[in-house]
């Protein structure tokens, strides 16, 4: 399937709102504590505000990506609870917090994916304090708090130059790389979940989407 064909994608997703009357399809729907999308979609931008968002951020967005933004919208219906939308605010153009984070500050750095970034993840999990290798609780509290922070570097740099995606619940993210060797591929951060920041087996966004799409519709074809 061409990666930039959106053609009949919009009138897909909006077909789903009418079908899914079991509302069986994940994240659609407000259960289950969450705020569901409800197959709505954002108006899709211009050429001149995805060029004014670019500009703004000093990245050249994944052309699957682009073409989304251009002819089926700016985000909101989509995998897990749903797109990051990306509009224009008082700070300029930015994409809407669904809990994963997105650095707008360093999305033009390069995104450290790859072994180092395989590497880097296994020695800072090696290293986490074990409560019971300390003999005093406080020098064990205050280890585990330089652990901690530490995390919160590292996850500042695991996010360099990627745009989050979605929330697919429990903490879980889905990321989409737009600066460096990596750039046009999502990733998904399963750290919250006991995993780690990890590829998708080289999907990009249009594999990722599509296959939502699809999924969605033998759900409402197939309710269980």
């Amino acid at each position: 399937m061409g990666a930039l064909n959106w053609s009949g994608v919009r009138e897909r997703v909006e077909a789903l709102a009418r079908a899914d009357k079991s509302r069986k399809v994940f994240g659609a729907w407000d259960r289950y504590g969450g705020v569901g999308h409800h197959f709505w979609l954002a108006d899709p931008l211009s050429e001149s505000e995805v060029a004014e968002a670019e500009a703004q951020w000093g990245v050249s967005l994944p052309m699957a990506y682009r073409a989304f933004l251009l002819e089926v919208g700016a985000g909101a219906a989509g995998p897990g609870y749903g797109l990051t939308v990306l509009s224009r605010s008082g700070a300029g153009w930015l994409w809407s917090d669904v809990g994963g984070g997105t650095v707008h500050e360093r999305l033009r750095f390069a995104f450290p994916g790859g072994e180092e970034s395989v590497r880097v993840q296994a020695e800072h999990e090696s290293a986490e304090p074990v409560e019971s290798h300390f003999a005093d609780e406080a020098e064990f509290r205050e280890t585990y708090r330089a652990w901690l922070e530490q995390d919160e570097k590292l996850y500042a740099w695991f996010s360099s130059g990627a745009v989050c995606l979605s929330h697919e619940g429990c903490g879980c993210c889905h990321w989409l790389v737009v600066s460096g060797p990596q750039r046009g591929q999502v990733w998904l951060d399963d750290r919250p979940g006991d995993g780690r920041f990890r590829p998708l087996e080289e999907v990009t966004f249009a594999d990722w989407y599509l296959d939502w799409v699809e999924k969605s519709e033998a759900v409402v074809r197939h309710p269980r």
